[in-house]
């Protein structure tokens, strides 16, 4: 893959492979971005404090499993290959065993992920590009639409009310996160890049998965190729491993976070909100929307669990 000229500097702590990973995930929403965009509202006739009305500097990254979406894409999309007989009954066990135990304990455990993107590959191996999209957008539909947090979805709509451009950062495939980004009306998707050869996939990645460091890259990379000042632009995540995105902006938000990312937001003062549950936020200063719209719920043991931490 050629070179990317408009890749900004980067950190030394990330590796080569991760910088692979972030020009492909952000080459490829640059290209995806352009059939989005015509798809994005209108701004909104208030303005409100934050963001910025008509500040084409400032843009929002979020993450999306747990923090746009409750669960996993990458496994909802399991569920919906399975349906449509891409893979056995075993395999579908373990797509279950691992969504219940993301769901439950809210946190990205790397070994399973890993080995739902192993899976993910070999099933998707020898599959046309165009079909997949396809398929995806039926899976949405079917399992993904009504699993969408509602006031993570305020946020992501306050800042296309107020002419930013919104954005999927996520380790899920990029053509899964491209389908959601479209049926939300947001820009764009970065996410894991497959290879491909004449619209067919290889069984292989272009570089690593979008994930950690490897998201920041992508991230800084886009903002690079847009002209995106980072100190005005937003990130959300739930996850600790989104450290690095979340501290290349201005404005990080913790939202439904693990254990981890709530210490760390508490420290460095980021704002929270958590929407698995009735309860407030602890820390104050989001944006109004983020009460637009019902508090999702989530499974009662998801619930259990997090109040027994607490």
């Amino acid at each position: 893959m050629a070179a990317l000229g408009w890749l900004t500097p980067r950190r030394r702590s990330a590796t080569a492979r991760s910088v692979l990973a972030g020009e492909a995930s952000a080459e490829a929403a640059r290209k995806s971005s352009q059939e989005l965009e015509e798809l994005a509202p209108q701004a909104a006739a208030e303005e409100p404090e934050f963001p910025v009305l008509g500040d084409d500097r400032a843009a929002a990254f979020f993450d999306l499993d747990n923090t746009v979406m409750q669960g996993a894409a990458l496994f909802h999309f399991g569920r919906g290959l399975y349906k449509r007989k891409f893979f056995e009954t075993r395999d579908l066990a373990r797509f279950a065993w691992q969504q219940a135990w993301f769901r439950l304990a809210g946190v990205e455990d790397p070994e399973h992920m890993q080995e739902a993107r192993d899976s993910a590959l070999s099933i998707v191996k020898g599959h046309r590009v165009a079909e997949l999209m396809s398929i995806g957008e039926e899976i949405y539909d079917e399992y993904m639409a009504e699993r969408i947090w509602p006031g993570t979805r305020a946020l992501a709509q306050a800042h296309l009310d107020a002419g930013q451009k919104v954005w999927l950062v996520t380790a899920a495939p990029v053509e899964i996160a491209t389908v959601i980004a479209r049926r939300l009306g947001l820009t764009g998707a970065l996410g894991t890049v497959a290879e491909s050869v004449g619209g067919v996939y290889t069984g292989k990645l272009v570089g690593e998965p979008l994930h950690g460091p490897a998201k920041a890259e992508a991230v800084r990379a886009l903002a690079g190729a847009e002209g995106l000042d980072l100190s005005r632009c937003a990130a959300y995540s739930d996850s600790h491993n989104d450290i690095p995105m979340l501290s290349l902006v201005g404005h990080p938000y913790a939202i439904n976070p693990d254990a981890k990312l709530r210490r760390h937001a508490r420290d460095c003062d980021w704002r929270l909100r958590d929407y698995r549950t009735a309860r407030k936020a602890a820390k104050v200063g989001i944006p109004a929307a983020a009460g637009v719209g019902a508090v999702a719920g989530g499974t009662a043991a998801a619930i259990a669990l997090h109040r027994r931490r607490r």
